[in-house]
């Protein structure tokens, strides 16, 4: 916990436990964000999109937790995640149908549980959900977009690009919500929001982005160009342990 941080024990639920799936577990290794590793061929292209859907399935229920979670806030707050909601499943959706196109259904690849896990690492503390949810595993996406587009564009997948150009402008949207409430909540404990970042990302081993950024994304969601600098430059140059 953070010090500064008043005492919400009375406005939590329980941990959440992980939504019903059908998606077998890949329990390989951490993978925060889908990689165009091979998608010319037919089933590393499902695969991919497979690792879409299933982030964008994730996401509908992180985003349902962060209404459901913590209590007493602002009115505004819980309207803002279930529209959240509402939009992540529209993506599930665009996505799921891109998946038939292929001939394949979601459910028919392993899937990652590593979004969820940092749901339920984050369960006690509005703060850090906002820090390390949003700011830090969603915001991964934003980087992984640009990739996989050219990735896509190689092989001539115009439809699911239209798809990601959607998912990309609603997902700033979503990130720069996170970013809202991180600093509302740093604001409240008088705690200052970026160096509190980094301290949060070294106490839950958050993974850093690989570069390159998505610089004009992530300024458009509400990082500063100093903090686009700092995840430039790499965990190894960070000074927070």
């Amino acid at each position: 916990m953070l010090t500064g941080k008043p005492d919400i024990s009375s406005c939590l639920k329980p941990a959440p436990c992980r939504p019903p799936c059908s998606i077998p577990d890949d329990r390989s290794g951490p993978s925060w964000s889908p990689t165009p590793s091979c998608p010319g061929s037919p089933g590393g292209h499902a695969a991919l999109l497979h690792a879409i859907a299933h982030i964008e399935f994730n996401a509908i229920n992180l985003a349902l937790d962060c209404a459901y979670r913590f209590s007493g806030l602002p009115a505004d707050y819980y309207g803002a995640w279930l529209g959240v909601a509402a939009e992540e499943a529209y993506h599930f959706s665009l996505i799921e149908a891109r998946l038939k196109d292929l001939g394949h259904a979601y459910g028919d690849f392993q899937a990652h549980n590593g979004l969820w896990e940092m749901a339920i690492k984050t369960a006690d503390d509005p703060l850090a959900r906002m820090a390390l949810v949003p700011r830090v595993l969603e915001a991964r996406g934003l980087d992984a977009t640009p990739p996989i587009v050219s990735a896509l564009k190689r092989i001539g997948d115009a439809e699911t690009i239209a798809v990601l150009d959607i998912i990309l402008r609603d997902e700033i949207g979503h990130v720069a919500l996170g970013d809202r409430w991180f600093r509302y909540f740093c604001a409240e404990r008088g705690l200052a929001p970026e160096a509190t970042y980094l301290v949060l990302m070294a106490r839950f081993d958050a993974p850093w982005p690989p570069r390159p950024l998505n610089v004009e994304a992530r300024r458009k969601a509400g990082f500063s160009d100093a903090e686009i600098a700092c995840l430039e430059a790499g965990k190894a140059a960070s000074t927070v342990r």
